[in-house]
């Protein structure tokens, strides 16, 4: 056994260690975010407090984490644009550079004013992506701010929107199955046009005359390892245990998330790639025939 005065040392020693790595943001996008293309249609609000994203018929806007992140939860709070927002997408997502990259993707494709929006996600490992799960959400995401959020271990990526799981990506490595886990990671967000597919597959097309289009952020926060402060030891530093929220341990979800997940899933998911077998007639993805509700 370590001397008193040692076991201390040893312990302060780790301390320093694990924040080297660690990163919690402070919720201010001043700090936290660069505004990297829209020009003025970006604008940071408040002391930063506040961010909005406008999308015009010349240019959308978006954003862009300071710092890479190899695992972590990733939360936002966003409003999205209001009455007809057919064509436009509005987006949250994790994405590291190059043809081979990593994606965990949340993106929210406008409808006609009356229709719901549809929230569609994916998982992209080494430039792979074909993961689709789309939902109806069970409220209506332009009349107030709610909370959405990534969080991404080496064990499971979990979408959820005000803390209810909606989707768990497990790491299925063992059955040969791509799983993002060793490319860092920026946030992302933006607004943008995509009237050839966002909305009905592409009939349904912009109404310019209802420009610009605009939905608000705020409540930032990035719980995560940074990469640049020594990304080897990410995975280690960092597992769904540490994270609090609809977890448990090994990156599997309680009873009541799980729950909730079965809820959400049997309710409001209106696509799953998993069950699209026109799409895979050779056979339905390795991961697919894996328990869903772990």
């Amino acid at each position: 056994m370590s001397p008193p005065h040692k076991a201390s040392t040893i312990m302060l020693l780790l301390s320093v260690s694990m924040a080297s790595v660690m990163a919690v943001t402070a919720g201010n996008f001043l700090q936290d975010v660069d505004v990297t293309w829209g020009g003025p249609r970006g604008k940071i609000l408040d002391g930063g407090r506040h961010l909005t994203l406008s999308l015009d018929k010349d240019s959308g806007s978006g954003f862009q984490s300071k710092k890479e992140f190899l695992f972590g939860r990733f939360d936002v709070q966003m409003k999205l644009v209001p009455g007809n927002s057919a064509g436009t997408v509005t987006t949250f997502y994790l994405s590291s550079q190059g043809g081979s990259h990593d994606e965990i993707d949340f993106e929210f494709l406008g409808n006609t004013s009356g229709d719901p929006y549809t929230l569609h996600t994916n998982v992209y490992s080494q430039g792979k992506g074909n993961r689709e799960q789309q939902f109806h959400l069970w409220f209506d995401p332009t009349k107030g701010f709610h909370t959405y959020s990534i969080d991404w271990s080496p064990e499971s990526i979990k979408f959820l929107v005000d803390n209810i799981p909606i989707r768990v990506f497990h790491n299925w490595e063992k059955i040969g199955v791509s799983y993002p886990k060793s490319q860092p990671m920026r946030v992302y967000s933006s607004l943008w046009n995509a009237d050839d597919w966002a909305t009905r597959g592409g009939p349904v097309k912009t109404d310019w005359a209802q420009a610009p289009f605009t939905a608000s952020y705020r409540n930032f926060n990035a719980n995560g390892c940074v990469a640049s402060a020594g990304s080897s030891s990410c995975g280690s530093k960092f597992s769904n245990s540490l994270q609090g929220g609809a977890q448990s341990d090994g990156g599997q979800l309680d009873a009541k998330s799980r729950n909730r997940l079965r809820w959400v899933q049997s309710k409001f998911m209106i696509y799953n790639y998993c069950t699209d077998l026109k799409r895979f007639p050779r056979g339905i993805p390795a991961e697919c025939k894996r328990p869903r509700f772990l």
